[in-house]
């Protein structure tokens, strides 16, 4: 049974209680850092009436973050397939003499 662990963190001067396995507690320390960082960034260079504007442009840059490294996975992992497959006809037909 994974243990859980209550912890407290702030977004955007907002403090939240989360529920988070135990392994998992730094990954969303670090999340929630990166989430304060960027909204600090992105309110020192653009200028927004709204913390929901910079919340939207940190969610879409996340977004496309997220599905650009996907994409690079999925076609790592294609690439990983071709090449043990060439291996493994390499091998057999080593093998075969």
């Amino acid at each position: 049974m994974e243990a859980n662990q209550n912890i407290k963190i702030t977004i955007a001067g907002r403090p939240y209680r989360l529920s988070v396995k135990l392994e998992e507690e730094e990954t969303v320390r670090k999340a929630a850092d990166y989430v304060n960082q960027t909204i600090l960034d992105y309110s020192k260079a653009f200028e927004y009436k709204d913390q929901q504007d910079l919340f939207a442009m940190i969610a879409l840059q996340t977004s496309a973050n997220s599905l650009r490294l996907e994409e690079e996975r999925s076609f790592r992992n294609k690439d990983l397939e071709i090449k043990l497959s060439e291996i493994d006809e390499v091998l057999s037909s080593y093998l075969e003499k």
